[in-house]
């Protein structure tokens, strides 16, 4: 029985008693787990008593319990192979090595492999005219404070001689907006701009789509790359101020087919690019502000009015870069981790345990002919993790009947009923140190 079938049995008042969690096995094969442990940088013949696939999980773990030591973590989830960890207390130091071992490579392609599996997944009424709904964005983390990590990831503002005081890295994000799933994912440091990762994964974007981003995404070769009227794949952005357009074509009232020039410096790089590109501009009204979209949706098909009312869905990859800093983060702006390597290891697992929870909601709300996106993100979380420190400990069954209650009493608050978007800010801006930075940073890979 998976999470998705525990919560639906909750909602349905089933008197089931919760004596065991696959919530990994029923989602991820155990052959992508030996294949992912497969790849960590050190094979060794030894068995260990913390072996590769119990680190991924101590990996996840440390996503679903960001309040929590790493030990913590480890004693709660049993992660041991003789399954000790309970009796045995493991050495931080021994954890820690165990993630040196494993790296981040296994880590960030089982990511890769369930987000692939996952995030183009089509769900009863997900569908937008035939059309499947995806958004781009990026995030940014910022790392403890060492001088390795700050040489590595550079400094959130390195065009002043002022510097953030912690280090930043750039994570940048294709979201299915109906599922929440995230699909794909580039992460850098913060030099490396949104635009350059997200060509990255453009190949990525499925037929039958279209793809949201903000403005700050707004180039022709990134837009052009993701256009495909074969494929019938589209995009559509915000206008972004100053642009110089000229009308071509007048559909009807605040829609119009615009055409742009191609900027020098996007044709140099890209001397495949044409002198001059068109677009189609749709033209509304929000609370009494007159707000533009450009998009490749044709006019024939698609009108100004469903154009409009789309490019709000873009919203759900920022309530996504929510619940991951908000619900599984607890709000906590810096990373565990203090090396290179164990910080893309730690970011790759909380994007992992992420996806792990969006597709366990996913399932419960299609059970019970719902939205996935109606699920409430962090009951779900919760949810989840308590059943891993449950199973993990072998709790006993008379428990059953009182945690079955209070779970019943959070029924409330695992579907949404209304989602306003928030008024306060979405991110705490992080204050510039007054002293100067040092502008030698390692180069890019």
């Amino acid at each position: 029985m998976s999470v998705a079938q525990d919560l639906g049995a909750v909602l349905d008042f089933a008197e089931q008693p919760l004596t065991r969690l696959d919530v990994f096995a029923d989602h991820i094969p155990q052959e992508w787990i030996s294949t992912a442990a497969a790849l960590a940088e050190k094979a060794t013949i030894r068995r260990r008593r913390l072996p590769c696939d119990m680190v991924l999980w101590l990996v996840v773990g440390m996503a679903l319990f960001r309040g929590e030591p790493i030990v913590e973590v480890a004693r709660r989830l049993n992660i041991c192979a003789e399954g000790l960890a309970n009796e045995v207390l493991l050495a931080k130091s021994g954890l820690s090595q165990a993630r040196q071992r494993l790296g981040n490579q296994p880590v960030e392609w089982l990511f890769r492999q369930c987000a692939n599996a996952w995030g183009y997944e089509r769900y009863p009424q997900d569908d937008w005219h035939g059309l499947q709904v995806f958004a781009v964005d990026g995030a940014l983390f910022r790392t403890p404070e060492t001088p390795q990590l700050r040489e590595h990831f550079g400094s959130g503002n390195t065009s002043s001689n002022r510097q953030t005081p912690y280090p930043v890295l750039r994570l940048v994000a294709l979201m299915n907006a109906r599922s929440h799933i995230i699909a794909n994912a580039a992460i850098s440091p913060y030099r490396k701009g949104e635009i350059p990762l997200a060509k990255d994964f453009v190949e990525s974007i499925p037929s039958h789509s279209v793809t949201l981003l903000d403005k700050g995404f707004f180039s022709a070769d990134l837009l052009l790359s993701i256009q495909n009227a074969e494929q019938d794949r589209h995009w559509m952005i915000p206008e972004r101020k100053g642009t110089v357009r000229t009308e071509v074509e007048h559909y009807g009232d605040g829609d119009y087919l615009v055409q742009m020039k191609v900027s020098p410096q996007a044709r140099k790089k890209n001397p495949a690019l044409p002198e001059y590109w068109q677009v189609r501009a749709v033209t509304y009204e929000v609370e009494g502000k007159e707000k533009t979209v450009f998009t490749s949706l044709p006019a024939s098909k698609f009108s100004a009015e469903q154009v409009a009312t789309l490019y709000h869905e873009r919203w759900e990859i920022e309530l996504g870069f929510r619940d991951i800093k908000s619900s599984m983060q607890d709000n906590a702006l810096t990373l565990r981790s203090k090396t290179v390597d164990l910080v893309y290891q730690e970011l790759w697992g909380l994007l992992l345990a992420y996806n792990v929870v969006r597709r366990e909601a996913s399932q419960a709300a299609v059970a019970h002919k719902r939205a996935p996106s109606e699920v409430s993100f962090k009951f779900a979380c919760q949810h989840i993790a308590s059943h891993l420190v449950v199973m993990a400990g072998a709790v006993s069954p008379s428990h059953t009947p009182r945690r079955l209650e209070e779970l019943r009493g959070s029924i409330g608050v695992l579907f949404i009923t209304k989602r306003p978007r928030p008024a306060r800010p979405r991110a705490v801006k992080m204050s510039k140190t007054r002293y100067p930075v040092n502008r030698k940073a390692a180069p890019l890979k």
